[in-house]
């Protein structure tokens, strides 16, 4: 559809025109001018880092890396030609680079950018205001990776794919970047494409309902809370499984039951989808990934001047079995399992 201005009588049509014929470059002007306006294509979010690199053995960059105001990273990736090319796998896989970002690193990643950008501001703070947080929230950081994809045009193939990966789960924003010409002054008209503004909440609706559909399919969705209790006293309430291990040691350590044998039987337990528990050198990098152990934090437990980690992987096949082994081996330690 055209875009016209509204003279006093007529209707006079705003011309289109292409990046390429304004001679807009796409690093130097238009990443540069959403940078500093990124609400125009993802609104309450805050850019923290633009052509982010930080990764293992990788030379990739993305455009622009931002925060929203669920303190969900944000990955934005750029094209200004007429197809977009291969973006939506692209920032895909930045994605996934980033998953596992900490607040450390994003705190360090925000200071680098406001160096460059000339900003006199303390990173944190910044980013703690941004979130309306009093301090650091380790577990409610960067729990999602949104994807916004910014461009001239989307070929079919981009819609198709970004369509099937959001009725996956995934959460991909697809904008078009039209700039116009009127008279001497240049215009950009910024339409989101997908999702449909307004059809927004009724997509997001049919999205959850088809994930729980198919969560129930393969019996995977488990809201169950754990209680834990040493000697009938409550030690830790109504906890997710996968702090499961995590509390079980520290009862352990908290009942004065952790002596050698018993350190040795925790760390050889079988019964849960990893070992128990590892130092950091044994960690693995698809564990670090995933973070079934959390090495970007502090040892969650010291055993003879060594620091070691807890795991995090808790299948619903596996609970009842650790935890049938555990209060076997230690009776004053009890569990009990109620539904959400």
């Amino acid at each position: 559809m055209a875009i016209y201005e509204l003279a006093k009588d007529t209707l006079v049509k705003v011309e289109p025109t292409s990046f390429e014929a304004e001679r807009l470059k796409e690093r130097q002007d238009i990443q540069r001018l959403l940078r500093a306006n990124i609400e125009a294509i993802s609104p309450d979010t805050l850019v923290i880092a633009e052509e982010y690199g930080h990764f293992v053995e990788s030379n990739r960059r993305i455009d622009l890396l931002g925060i929203d105001k669920s303190a969900n990273l944000v990955v934005i990736e750029l094209k200004r030609d007429d197809d977009g090319g291969h973006m939506e796998l692209q920032a895909i896989r930045y994605a996934a680079m980033v998953a596992n970002l900490t607040w450390e690193q994003a705190v360090s990643a925000y200071k680098e950018f406001l160096a460059q950008t000339e900003q006199a501001q303390d990173a944190e703070s910044s980013l703690l205001d941004f979130l309306d947080w009093d301090s650091p929230q380790e577990d409610e950081f960067g729990k999602d990776v949104r994807i916004v994809l910014a461009a001239r045009n989307f070929s079919k193939e981009i819609t198709t794919s970004v369509l099937w990966v959001n009725d996956m789960g995934l959460d991909i924003t697809c904008v078009r970047l039209n700039p116009l010409r009127l008279d001497e002054r240049l215009l950009l008209n910024v339409e989101q494409i997908i999702p449909l503004p307004e059809a927004f909440d009724y997509q997001i609706e049919v999205r959850h309902k088809k994930r729980e559909e198919r969560a129930a399919r393969v019996g995977q969705r488990d809201s169950s809370v754990i209680s834990l209790s040493i000697d009938g006293q409550p030690f830790k309430t109504r906890f997710k499984k996968s702090d499961l291990g995590l509390f079980t040691v520290q009862a352990v350590l908290e009942s004065g039951l952790l002596d050698s044998h018993s350190f040795e039987y925790l760390r050889q337990n079988t019964s849960c989808s990893f070992p128990l528990i590892k130092m950091e050198s044994e960690v693995k990098d698809n564990e670090r990934k995933y973070r079934k152990y959390r090495v970007h934090k502090e040892p969650e437990l010291v055993f003879e001047g060594q620091g070691y980690y807890v795991v995090r992987n808790w299948g619903i096949g596996n609970i009842q079995r650790f935890i049938d082994e555990i209060e076997s081996r230690f009776p004053t330690i009890n569990f009990t399992i109620e539904a959400e």
